[in-house]
């Protein structure tokens, strides 16, 4: 009896281990639906993309590890239902237009509105952030969204800034990995909640 019970707790940790509840944020048109059907399976890829009205709810698997994206509509008026995940999604995707330098402070908005958020503030849950439209001739490098967000001041968890390409792919398994590593680290200390 005991060895059951030790055998489906491993059991259970090891699916645990290999499923992450992520949110995709961001403003309309920044590419969040594009990242997504980066990573799903060819078959599965939408050829034209619409822009999201509410949320979709993707499954994608990377690596071994199988992904459950909430991609929300980044218009002003479905923004206030980003906040139904925060607490318990195990990682944040925030995708950044870098050619759009005009809503470069509502991006700056809403990411402040975002960490100060009850449920994001008390927890440690990582951070990517995708700067989308490298390739935008007029497109902002890295360093200067990190700056223009003032990045370096979040200190309670940990981020990453990634130029990313959302057409081609470039940028967006480095910036995955890096969030997966991150989330499988929280997940170690406890600080996250399991699905």
């Amino acid at each position: 009896m005991v060895f059951g019970k030790m055998f489906m707790k491993i059991l259970n940790k090891d699916r645990r281990n290999k499923q992450i509840s992520i949110l995709i944020i961001g403003l309309n048109n920044s590419g969040k639906s594009t990242i997504i059907n980066y990573f799903k399976n060819k078959d599965d890829r939408k050829f034209v993309s619409v822009p999201t009205i509410g949320f979709n709810v993707e499954h994608f698997e990377n690596q071994g590890i199988s992904f459950t994206a909430f991609d929300y509509s980044g218009q002003g008026r479905y923004r206030n239902l980003w906040e139904h995940h925060f607490k318990t999604c195990n990682g944040i995707v925030f995708v950044i237009d870098s050619s759009d330098r005009m809503r470069l402070v509502v991006v700056k908005d809403e990411l402040e509105l975002l960490l100060q958020h009850r449920d994001i503030k008390r927890r440690r849950v990582p951070i990517l952030f995708f700067a989308n439209k490298m390739d935008c001739i007029d497109a902002l490098s890295s360093v200067k969204i990190a700056a223009g967000l003032n990045l370096e001041k979040i200190d309670n968890k940990p981020w990453q800034i990634c130029s990313s390409n959302a057409l081609t792919g470039e940028g967006l398994q480095n910036g995955v990995q890096w969030l997966t590593a991150q989330i499988r680290e929280c997940q170690q200390t406890k600080e996250l909640p399991h699905e």
